[in-house]
Protein backbone atom coordinates (compact mmCIF):
# COMPACT_ATOMS: atom_id res chain seq x y z
CA UNK A 1 0.00 0.00 0.00
CA UNK A 2 2.12 3.34 -1.47
CA UNK A 3 2.51 6.06 1.63
CA UNK A 4 0.36 8.86 1.67
CA UNK A 5 0.58 12.69 3.23
CA UNK A 6 -2.21 15.36 3.93
CA UNK A 7 -2.17 15.95 0.19
CA UNK A 8 -2.82 12.07 -0.78
CA UNK A 9 -0.51 9.18 -2.04
CA UNK A 10 3.09 9.78 -1.62
CA UNK A 11 5.29 8.69 -5.43
CA UNK A 12 7.57 6.12 -5.44
CA UNK A 13 11.08 7.69 -6.10
CA UNK A 14 11.49 5.51 -9.18
CA UNK A 15 8.46 6.36 -10.85
CA UNK A 16 9.51 9.74 -10.17
CA UNK A 17 13.42 9.24 -12.24
CA UNK A 18 11.12 7.57 -14.52
CA UNK A 19 8.33 10.42 -15.37
CA UNK A 20 9.82 13.89 -14.45
CA UNK A 21 7.12 15.71 -16.34
CA UNK A 22 4.40 14.12 -15.22
CA UNK A 23 5.10 14.19 -11.69
CA UNK A 24 5.69 18.16 -12.41
CA UNK A 25 2.30 18.25 -13.74
CA UNK A 26 0.57 16.89 -10.82
CA UNK A 27 2.39 19.04 -8.30
CA UNK A 28 1.09 22.00 -10.17
CA UNK A 29 -1.89 20.62 -9.89
CA UNK A 30 -2.22 20.28 -6.39
CA UNK A 31 -0.69 23.59 -5.29
CA UNK A 32 -1.28 25.90 -8.60
CA UNK A 33 0.68 29.23 -8.92
CA UNK A 34 -0.89 32.53 -7.75
CA UNK A 35 -2.62 34.45 -10.20
CA UNK A 36 -2.68 38.09 -9.98
CA UNK A 37 -6.43 37.48 -9.54
CA UNK A 38 -5.38 35.56 -6.53
CA UNK A 39 -3.31 38.17 -4.04
CA UNK A 40 -5.23 40.94 -1.97
CA UNK A 41 -3.87 44.67 -2.81
CA UNK A 42 -5.11 46.24 -0.14
CA UNK A 43 -6.55 49.98 0.26
CA UNK A 44 -4.36 52.12 3.01
CA UNK A 45 -8.13 54.41 3.62
CA UNK A 46 -10.03 50.88 4.56
CA UNK A 47 -7.06 48.96 6.35
CA UNK A 48 -6.94 52.29 8.78
CA UNK A 49 -10.34 52.56 9.60
CA UNK A 50 -10.37 49.16 10.14
CA UNK A 51 -7.51 49.51 12.32
CA UNK A 52 -9.22 52.29 14.12
CA UNK A 53 -12.55 50.31 14.73
CA UNK A 54 -10.83 47.64 16.12
CA UNK A 55 -8.52 49.77 18.15
CA UNK A 56 -11.17 51.71 19.69
CA UNK A 57 -13.65 48.54 20.87
CA UNK A 58 -10.21 47.58 22.40
CA UNK A 59 -9.28 50.60 24.25
CA UNK A 60 -12.90 50.66 25.73
CA UNK A 61 -12.49 47.30 26.69
CA UNK A 62 -9.42 48.19 28.71
CA UNK A 63 -11.21 51.07 29.89
CA UNK A 64 -14.09 49.16 31.79
CA UNK A 65 -11.15 46.29 32.75
CA UNK A 66 -9.17 49.75 33.95
CA UNK A 67 -11.63 51.55 36.29
CA UNK A 68 -12.62 48.33 38.21
CA UNK A 69 -8.57 47.66 38.99
CA UNK A 70 -8.18 50.85 39.83
CA UNK A 71 -10.86 51.86 42.10
CA UNK A 72 -10.49 47.85 43.90
CA UNK A 73 -10.04 49.29 47.05
CA UNK A 74 -13.17 51.68 46.62
CA UNK A 75 -15.42 48.89 45.19
CA UNK A 76 -14.52 46.58 48.16
CA UNK A 77 -15.39 49.12 50.64
CA UNK A 78 -18.73 49.91 48.98
CA UNK A 79 -19.78 46.35 47.58
CA UNK A 80 -18.61 44.43 50.55
CA UNK A 81 -19.10 43.89 54.19
CA UNK A 82 -16.92 46.38 56.41
CA UNK A 83 -14.36 44.35 58.77
CA UNK A 84 -11.44 43.47 57.82
CA UNK A 85 -9.27 45.76 54.74
CA UNK A 86 -7.46 42.97 53.28
CA UNK A 87 -10.45 40.70 52.60
CA UNK A 88 -12.54 43.41 51.21
CA UNK A 89 -9.84 43.68 48.78
CA UNK A 90 -9.36 40.03 48.39
CA UNK A 91 -13.28 40.17 47.67
CA UNK A 92 -12.89 42.72 45.23
CA UNK A 93 -10.01 41.20 43.51
CA UNK A 94 -12.10 37.93 43.64
CA UNK A 95 -14.57 39.48 41.61
CA UNK A 96 -12.95 41.02 39.03
CA UNK A 97 -11.39 37.54 38.61
CA UNK A 98 -15.18 36.15 38.22
CA UNK A 99 -14.92 37.91 34.66
CA UNK A 100 -11.98 36.28 33.74
CA UNK A 101 -13.89 32.72 34.48
CA UNK A 102 -16.24 33.32 31.64
CA UNK A 103 -14.46 34.29 29.30
CA UNK A 104 -13.43 31.11 27.84
CA UNK A 105 -16.91 30.14 27.11
CA UNK A 106 -17.45 33.76 25.45
CA UNK A 107 -14.10 33.03 23.72
CA UNK A 108 -16.61 29.37 22.76
CA UNK A 109 -19.50 30.98 21.58
CA UNK A 110 -18.29 34.11 19.56
CA UNK A 111 -15.00 32.74 18.17
CA UNK A 112 -16.53 30.25 15.98
CA UNK A 113 -19.58 32.14 15.04
CA UNK A 114 -16.83 35.04 14.14
CA UNK A 115 -15.89 32.14 12.14
CA UNK A 116 -18.99 31.32 10.27
CA UNK A 117 -20.82 35.13 10.41
CA UNK A 118 -17.93 37.48 9.93
CA UNK A 119 -15.55 39.18 12.06
CA UNK A 120 -17.59 42.64 11.05
CA UNK A 121 -21.12 41.34 12.84
CA UNK A 122 -19.71 39.58 16.26
CA UNK A 123 -17.10 42.54 16.88
CA UNK A 124 -20.45 44.93 17.04
CA UNK A 125 -21.93 42.33 19.20
CA UNK A 126 -19.49 42.09 22.11
CA UNK A 127 -19.05 46.06 21.65
CA UNK A 128 -22.83 46.45 22.49
CA UNK A 129 -22.48 43.73 25.59
CA UNK A 130 -19.47 45.28 26.94
CA UNK A 131 -21.26 48.64 27.32
CA UNK A 132 -24.10 47.33 28.67
CA UNK A 133 -22.23 45.11 31.08
CA UNK A 134 -20.41 48.05 32.44
CA UNK A 135 -22.71 51.13 32.28
CA UNK A 136 -24.68 48.34 34.69
CA UNK A 137 -22.29 48.70 37.38
CA UNK A 138 -22.12 52.09 37.62
CA UNK A 139 -26.08 51.75 38.45
CA UNK A 140 -25.73 49.17 41.01
CA UNK A 141 -26.76 50.32 44.80
CA UNK A 142 -24.39 49.97 47.66
CA UNK A 143 -23.83 47.38 50.24
CA UNK A 144 -25.14 49.39 52.81
CA UNK A 145 -28.34 50.26 50.82
CA UNK A 146 -29.25 46.61 49.67
CA UNK A 147 -27.15 44.18 51.34
CA UNK A 148 -26.42 40.64 49.78
CA UNK A 149 -27.77 41.65 46.12
CA UNK A 150 -25.26 44.49 45.49
CA UNK A 151 -22.11 42.21 45.45
CA UNK A 152 -24.56 39.50 43.57
CA UNK A 153 -25.23 42.25 41.08
CA UNK A 154 -21.88 42.87 40.63
CA UNK A 155 -20.52 39.54 39.85
CA UNK A 156 -23.67 39.55 37.11
CA UNK A 157 -22.08 41.80 35.49
CA UNK A 158 -18.81 41.19 35.70
CA UNK A 159 -19.82 38.01 34.05
CA UNK A 160 -21.42 39.82 31.05
CA UNK A 161 -18.56 42.21 30.45
CA UNK A 162 -16.17 38.77 30.65
CA UNK A 163 -18.75 36.78 28.39
CA UNK A 164 -18.28 39.57 26.03
CA UNK A 165 -14.73 39.83 25.97
CA UNK A 166 -14.33 36.25 25.40
CA UNK A 167 -15.02 37.57 21.86
CA UNK A 168 -13.41 40.61 21.81
CA UNK A 169 -9.59 40.74 21.46
CA UNK A 170 -9.44 37.55 19.38
CA UNK A 171 -11.93 39.10 16.64
CA UNK A 172 -10.28 42.23 16.88
CA UNK A 173 -6.58 40.79 16.40
CA UNK A 174 -8.00 39.06 13.32
CA UNK A 175 -9.89 41.76 12.09
CA UNK A 176 -6.52 43.84 11.56
CA UNK A 177 -4.41 40.97 10.65
CA UNK A 178 -6.71 39.86 7.94
CA UNK A 179 -7.09 44.04 6.57
CA UNK A 180 -2.84 44.65 7.01
CA UNK A 181 -0.62 44.20 3.91
CA UNK A 182 1.55 41.03 4.77
CA UNK A 183 4.47 43.31 5.03
CA UNK A 184 3.57 45.94 7.92
CA UNK A 185 0.67 43.08 10.00
CA UNK A 186 3.26 43.96 12.63
CA UNK A 187 3.02 47.95 12.77
CA UNK A 188 -0.75 47.70 12.40
CA UNK A 189 -1.07 45.06 14.65
CA UNK A 190 0.09 47.26 17.30
CA UNK A 191 -2.05 50.02 17.49
CA UNK A 192 -4.82 47.76 18.99
CA UNK A 193 -2.47 47.60 21.89
CA UNK A 194 -1.66 51.26 21.68
CA UNK A 195 -5.79 51.16 22.19
CA UNK A 196 -5.17 48.45 24.95
CA UNK A 197 -2.97 51.43 26.58
CA UNK A 198 -5.20 54.29 26.07
CA UNK A 199 -7.54 52.75 27.56
CA UNK A 200 -6.03 51.88 30.85
CA UNK A 201 -4.26 55.83 30.35
CA UNK A 202 -8.23 57.14 30.20
CA UNK A 203 -9.05 54.77 33.17
CA UNK A 204 -6.13 56.34 35.43
CA UNK A 205 -6.58 59.61 34.56
CA UNK A 206 -10.30 60.17 35.00
CA UNK A 207 -10.30 57.87 38.52
CA UNK A 208 -7.22 60.17 39.58
CA UNK A 209 -8.77 63.15 38.38
CA UNK A 210 -12.22 62.06 40.24
CA UNK A 211 -10.29 61.09 43.28
CA UNK A 212 -7.83 64.32 43.73
CA UNK A 213 -11.28 66.22 42.71
CA UNK A 214 -13.86 65.21 45.09
CA UNK A 215 -11.83 63.11 47.71
CA UNK A 216 -11.77 59.92 49.11
CA UNK A 217 -14.87 59.93 51.18
CA UNK A 218 -17.24 61.34 48.01
CA UNK A 219 -15.49 59.09 45.33
CA UNK A 220 -17.23 56.22 47.61
CA UNK A 221 -20.30 57.57 48.26
CA UNK A 222 -21.27 58.13 44.75
CA UNK A 223 -17.80 59.52 42.30
CA UNK A 224 -16.81 55.79 41.76
CA UNK A 225 -20.18 55.23 39.60
CA UNK A 226 -18.98 58.47 37.13
CA UNK A 227 -16.19 56.28 35.25
CA UNK A 228 -18.76 53.63 34.66
CA UNK A 229 -21.72 55.36 33.22
CA UNK A 230 -18.81 57.03 30.38
CA UNK A 231 -18.69 53.51 29.22
CA UNK A 232 -22.24 54.17 27.29
CA UNK A 233 -21.88 56.63 25.12
CA UNK A 234 -17.84 55.04 24.42
CA UNK A 235 -19.80 52.08 23.62
CA UNK A 236 -22.39 53.96 21.05
CA UNK A 237 -19.11 55.85 19.46
CA UNK A 238 -17.49 51.93 19.13
CA UNK A 239 -20.75 50.60 17.55
CA UNK A 240 -21.13 52.85 14.90
CA UNK A 241 -17.32 52.85 13.81
CA UNK A 242 -17.52 49.09 13.76
CA UNK A 243 -20.96 48.98 11.53
CA UNK A 244 -19.68 51.23 8.98
CA UNK A 245 -16.72 48.80 8.33
CA UNK A 246 -17.00 46.00 5.31
CA UNK A 247 -15.76 42.33 5.89
CA UNK A 248 -12.30 41.59 5.74
CA UNK A 249 -10.61 40.59 2.75
CA UNK A 250 -9.37 37.20 4.01
CA UNK A 251 -12.84 36.23 5.15
CA UNK A 252 -14.62 37.53 1.81
CA UNK A 253 -12.24 35.40 0.05
CA UNK A 254 -13.40 32.52 2.11
CA UNK A 255 -16.76 33.19 1.90
CA UNK A 256 -16.51 33.04 -2.32
CA UNK A 257 -14.62 29.71 -1.44
CA UNK A 258 -16.73 28.00 1.07
CA UNK A 259 -19.79 29.16 -1.67
CA UNK A 260 -18.94 27.17 -3.75
CA UNK A 261 -18.24 23.97 -1.91
CA UNK A 262 -20.61 21.65 -1.41
CA UNK A 263 -23.87 20.82 0.55
CA UNK A 264 -22.41 17.91 2.26
CA UNK A 265 -19.39 19.82 3.33
CA UNK A 266 -20.72 23.02 4.63
CA UNK A 267 -23.72 20.89 6.52
CA UNK A 268 -20.46 19.68 8.47
CA UNK A 269 -19.56 22.93 10.27
CA UNK A 270 -22.90 24.69 10.50
CA UNK A 271 -23.04 24.62 14.48
CA UNK A 272 -20.70 25.98 17.37
CA UNK A 273 -20.41 22.71 18.48
CA UNK A 274 -18.91 20.98 15.18
CA UNK A 275 -16.65 24.21 14.91
CA UNK A 276 -15.31 23.85 18.38
CA UNK A 277 -14.87 19.83 17.96
CA UNK A 278 -13.08 20.85 14.60
CA UNK A 279 -10.81 23.54 16.76
CA UNK A 280 -9.52 20.72 19.26
CA UNK A 281 -8.88 17.96 17.30
CA UNK A 282 -6.74 20.12 14.66
CA UNK A 283 -5.54 22.63 16.58
CA UNK A 284 -4.57 21.92 19.88
CA UNK A 285 -0.71 21.62 19.15
CA UNK A 286 -1.20 25.55 18.13
CA UNK A 287 -3.92 26.04 21.22
CA UNK A 288 -1.01 24.51 23.62
CA UNK A 289 1.48 27.01 22.10
CA UNK A 290 -0.94 30.04 22.85
CA UNK A 291 -2.05 29.58 25.88
CA UNK A 292 1.53 29.26 26.98
CA UNK A 293 2.10 32.72 25.25
CA UNK A 294 -0.49 34.44 26.39
CA UNK A 295 -0.26 33.24 29.52
CA UNK A 296 3.44 34.33 30.52
CA UNK A 297 1.85 37.79 28.20
CA UNK A 298 -1.06 38.12 30.54
CA UNK A 299 0.63 37.29 33.93
CA UNK A 300 3.23 40.19 33.56
CA UNK A 301 0.70 42.75 31.54
CA UNK A 302 -1.85 42.56 34.58
CA UNK A 303 1.06 42.94 36.98
CA UNK A 304 1.97 46.04 35.72
CA UNK A 305 -1.01 47.57 34.12
CA UNK A 306 -3.72 46.40 36.69
CA UNK A 307 -2.22 45.19 39.61
CA UNK A 308 0.56 47.81 40.30
CA UNK A 309 -1.40 51.09 42.02
CA UNK A 310 -3.13 48.79 44.55
CA UNK A 311 0.47 47.01 45.23
CA UNK A 312 2.01 50.61 45.75
CA UNK A 313 -1.08 51.62 47.57
CA UNK A 314 -1.89 48.56 49.89
CA UNK A 315 1.87 47.25 50.30
CA UNK A 316 3.96 49.91 50.70
CA UNK A 317 2.02 52.65 51.78
CA UNK A 318 1.87 55.09 49.30
CA UNK A 319 -1.64 57.10 48.36
CA UNK A 320 -3.37 56.01 45.37
CA UNK A 321 -3.17 58.79 43.66
CA UNK A 322 0.05 58.67 43.73
CA UNK A 323 0.83 55.11 42.47
CA UNK A 324 -1.76 56.07 39.28
CA UNK A 325 0.32 59.26 38.43
CA UNK A 326 3.06 57.33 38.32
CA UNK A 327 1.75 54.27 36.07
CA UNK A 328 0.43 56.68 34.06
CA UNK A 329 3.76 58.62 33.59
CA UNK A 330 4.82 54.88 32.43
CA UNK A 331 2.07 54.26 30.00
CA UNK A 332 2.17 57.21 28.10
CA UNK A 333 6.00 56.71 27.45
CA UNK A 334 4.92 53.01 26.24
CA UNK A 335 2.13 54.26 23.61
CA UNK A 336 5.01 56.73 22.42
CA UNK A 337 7.25 53.62 21.39
CA UNK A 338 4.64 50.72 20.78
CA UNK A 339 3.87 51.88 17.18
CA UNK A 340 8.14 51.96 16.63
CA UNK A 341 8.30 47.89 18.63
CA UNK A 342 4.95 47.17 15.91
CA UNK A 343 7.83 48.42 12.41
CA UNK A 344 10.39 46.16 14.63
CA UNK A 345 8.91 43.09 14.49
CA UNK A 346 8.23 43.64 10.84
CA UNK A 347 11.86 44.32 10.18
CA UNK A 348 13.85 41.72 12.34
CA UNK A 349 10.71 39.21 12.91
CA UNK A 350 8.10 38.71 15.70
CA UNK A 351 10.70 36.26 17.21
CA UNK A 352 13.21 38.38 18.42
CA UNK A 353 11.13 41.21 20.22
CA UNK A 354 8.74 38.77 21.93
CA UNK A 355 12.11 36.83 23.31
CA UNK A 356 13.50 40.56 24.44
CA UNK A 357 10.46 41.00 26.36
CA UNK A 358 10.28 38.03 28.09
CA UNK A 359 14.06 37.68 28.88
CA UNK A 360 13.83 41.41 30.08
CA UNK A 361 10.98 40.21 32.27
CA UNK A 362 12.94 37.30 33.85
CA UNK A 363 16.10 39.02 34.37
CA UNK A 364 14.63 42.54 35.25
CA UNK A 365 11.79 41.78 37.70
CA UNK A 366 13.58 41.41 40.36
CA UNK A 367 15.86 44.24 40.14
CA UNK A 368 12.88 46.77 39.61
CA UNK A 369 10.59 45.58 42.60
CA UNK A 370 13.78 46.12 44.38
CA UNK A 371 14.21 49.40 43.35
CA UNK A 372 10.27 50.08 43.46
CA UNK A 373 10.60 49.17 47.42
CA UNK A 374 13.10 51.45 48.06
CA UNK A 375 10.23 54.18 47.84
CA UNK A 376 10.88 57.83 46.59
CA UNK A 377 9.11 59.01 43.34
CA UNK A 378 13.01 58.51 40.95
CA UNK A 379 13.15 54.80 42.37
CA UNK A 380 9.80 53.57 41.93
CA UNK A 381 9.69 55.33 38.07
CA UNK A 382 13.04 53.69 37.38
CA UNK A 383 11.80 50.13 38.20
CA UNK A 384 8.24 50.91 36.24
CA UNK A 385 10.16 51.86 33.25
CA UNK A 386 12.42 48.58 33.66
CA UNK A 387 9.45 46.41 33.58
CA UNK A 388 7.19 48.76 30.83
CA UNK A 389 10.06 48.77 28.09
CA UNK A 390 10.08 44.68 28.86
CA UNK A 391 6.38 44.75 28.28
CA UNK A 392 6.05 46.82 25.55
CA UNK A 393 8.24 44.55 23.58
CA UNK A 394 5.49 41.53 23.67
CA UNK A 395 2.26 44.60 23.41
CA UNK A 396 3.79 46.00 20.18
CA UNK A 397 4.24 42.57 18.60
CA UNK A 398 1.90 39.49 20.17
CA UNK A 399 -1.18 41.28 18.24
CA UNK A 400 0.23 40.20 15.11
CA UNK A 401 2.04 37.24 16.05
CA UNK A 402 -1.15 35.38 17.36
CA UNK A 403 -3.35 35.18 14.55
CA UNK A 404 -1.04 34.14 12.35
CA UNK A 405 -0.64 30.93 14.35
CA UNK A 406 -3.94 30.14 13.05
CA UNK A 407 -5.33 29.53 9.15
CA UNK A 408 -8.28 31.89 8.05
CA UNK A 409 -11.43 29.25 8.41
CA UNK A 410 -10.55 28.24 12.41
CA UNK A 411 -8.44 31.91 13.33
CA UNK A 412 -11.29 33.89 15.22
CA UNK A 413 -12.35 30.60 16.92
CA UNK A 414 -9.30 29.56 18.04
CA UNK A 415 -7.28 32.51 19.03
CA UNK A 416 -10.94 33.41 21.04
CA UNK A 417 -10.56 29.99 22.81
CA UNK A 418 -6.91 29.70 23.10
CA UNK A 419 -6.45 33.72 24.35
CA UNK A 420 -9.04 33.17 26.86
CA UNK A 421 -8.46 30.32 28.41
CA UNK A 422 -5.07 31.27 29.14
CA UNK A 423 -6.04 34.84 30.18
CA UNK A 424 -9.36 33.25 32.52
CA UNK A 425 -6.75 31.06 33.86
CA UNK A 426 -3.97 33.38 34.56
CA UNK A 427 -4.31 36.94 33.64
CA UNK A 428 -7.44 38.21 35.46
CA UNK A 429 -6.39 35.91 38.56
CA UNK A 430 -2.78 37.59 38.72
CA UNK A 431 -4.16 40.33 41.14
CA UNK A 432 -5.88 38.00 43.35
CA UNK A 433 -2.84 35.24 43.23
CA UNK A 434 -0.13 38.12 44.06
CA UNK A 435 -2.40 39.38 47.04
CA UNK A 436 -2.41 36.15 48.69
CA UNK A 437 1.15 35.06 47.90
CA UNK A 438 2.39 38.22 49.79
CA UNK A 439 -0.20 37.82 52.29
CA UNK A 440 0.83 33.91 52.62
CA UNK A 441 4.74 34.84 52.50
CA UNK A 442 5.14 38.20 53.67
CA UNK A 443 7.67 39.33 51.29
CA UNK A 444 6.77 42.18 48.94
CA UNK A 445 9.07 40.38 46.24
CA UNK A 446 6.38 37.73 45.53
CA UNK A 447 4.86 39.96 42.30
CA UNK A 448 8.68 39.66 40.62
CA UNK A 449 8.82 35.87 41.07
CA UNK A 450 5.46 35.25 40.02
CA UNK A 451 6.41 37.69 36.94
CA UNK A 452 9.79 35.33 36.23
CA UNK A 453 8.06 32.25 36.89
CA UNK A 454 5.62 33.18 33.70
CA UNK A 455 8.96 34.99 31.99
CA UNK A 456 10.68 31.54 31.71
CA UNK A 457 7.08 29.90 30.56
CA UNK A 458 7.45 32.44 27.74
CA UNK A 459 10.72 32.28 26.41
CA UNK A 460 10.01 28.48 25.71
CA UNK A 461 7.26 29.08 23.89
CA UNK A 462 8.91 31.52 22.04
CA UNK A 463 11.68 29.18 20.87
CA UNK A 464 9.04 27.13 19.97
CA UNK A 465 7.04 29.29 17.62
CA UNK A 466 8.01 29.76 14.13
CA UNK A 467 8.30 32.76 12.55
CA UNK A 468 5.65 34.34 10.46
CA UNK A 469 6.66 38.17 9.65
CA UNK A 470 6.21 39.32 6.30
CA UNK A 471 4.58 36.18 5.47
CA UNK A 472 1.18 35.37 4.58
CA UNK A 473 -1.46 34.20 6.98
CA UNK A 474 -1.98 30.58 6.76
CA UNK A 475 -4.74 30.23 4.48
CA UNK A 476 -5.28 33.26 2.89
CA UNK A 477 -3.28 34.66 0.11
CA UNK A 478 -0.44 37.46 -0.33
CA UNK A 479 -1.38 40.96 1.20
CA UNK A 480 0.03 43.51 -0.55
CA UNK A 481 0.04 47.45 -0.68
CA UNK A 482 0.48 47.82 -4.68
CA UNK A 483 0.27 46.16 -7.77
CA UNK A 484 3.56 46.64 -8.51
CA UNK A 485 4.10 44.21 -5.46
CA UNK A 486 1.50 41.83 -6.60
CA UNK A 487 3.20 41.61 -9.93
CA UNK A 488 6.99 40.51 -8.15
CA UNK A 489 4.96 37.49 -6.49
CA UNK A 490 3.93 36.32 -9.78
CA UNK A 491 6.78 36.79 -11.90
CA UNK A 492 8.93 34.78 -8.56
CA UNK A 493 7.00 32.29 -9.08
CA UNK A 494 7.84 32.15 -12.85
CA UNK A 495 10.29 28.93 -13.78
CA UNK A 496 13.71 30.23 -14.64
CA UNK A 497 14.06 30.14 -18.84
CA UNK A 498 16.42 27.31 -19.87
CA UNK A 499 19.01 28.12 -22.48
Amino acid sequence: MPATDSDGPVADPEAQRRHPLLFKAVTRRRQPRLRRTDITVTDEAAVKRAVKAASLGNAMEWFDFGIYAYLAVTLGHVFFPSGNDTVQLLSSFATFAVAFLVRPLGGMVFGPMGDRLGRKKVLALTMILMAVGTFAIGLIPSYASIGFWAPVLLILFRMLQGFSTGGEYGGASTFIAEYAPDRRRGYFGSFLEFGTLAGYVAAAGLVTALTTWLGSDTMEAWGWRVPFLVAGPLGLVGLYLRLRLDETPAFQKLESDSARASEAADAVETSTKGDLAKIFRQQWPTLILCIALVGAYNITDYMLLSYMPTYLSDELGYSETHGLLILLLVMVLLMLVITQVGRLSDRFGRKPLLMAGMLGFFFLSLPAFLLIGQGGIPAITAGMVMLGLSLVCLLGTMSAALPALFPTDVRYGSLSVGYNLSASLFGGTTPLVITALIGATGSNLMPAYYAMGAALVGVIAVACMKETARQPLEGSPPSVETPEEAAEIVMAQAPEPKF
